[in-house]
């Protein structure tokens, strides 16, 4: 049986922590950042957290040697 290729758009988007759970950016910090508070700016720098149904997908489908 042949190797299981990568999806290299999601090995580019999603990491694991070191339990496994799956780490990801948070989206709308990119450009038209002065309507948003400083606040929800800090909150977006930090890593999110992927849930436990849609990280079973990505290991499974995407990521399968992560």
């Amino acid at each position: 049986m042949p190797k299981m290729k990568t999806k290299k758009s999601a090995s580019k988007r999603y990491s694991f922590t070191g339990s496994g759970k799956v780490k990801y950016k948070k989206m709308n910090l990119r450009h038209i950042l002065t309507k948003r508070s400083p606040k929800r700016k800090r909150q977006l720098r930090a890593a999110g957290i992927l849930s436990t149904d849609s990280s079973k997908k990505v290991k499974k489908q995407m990521l399968p040697y992560g």
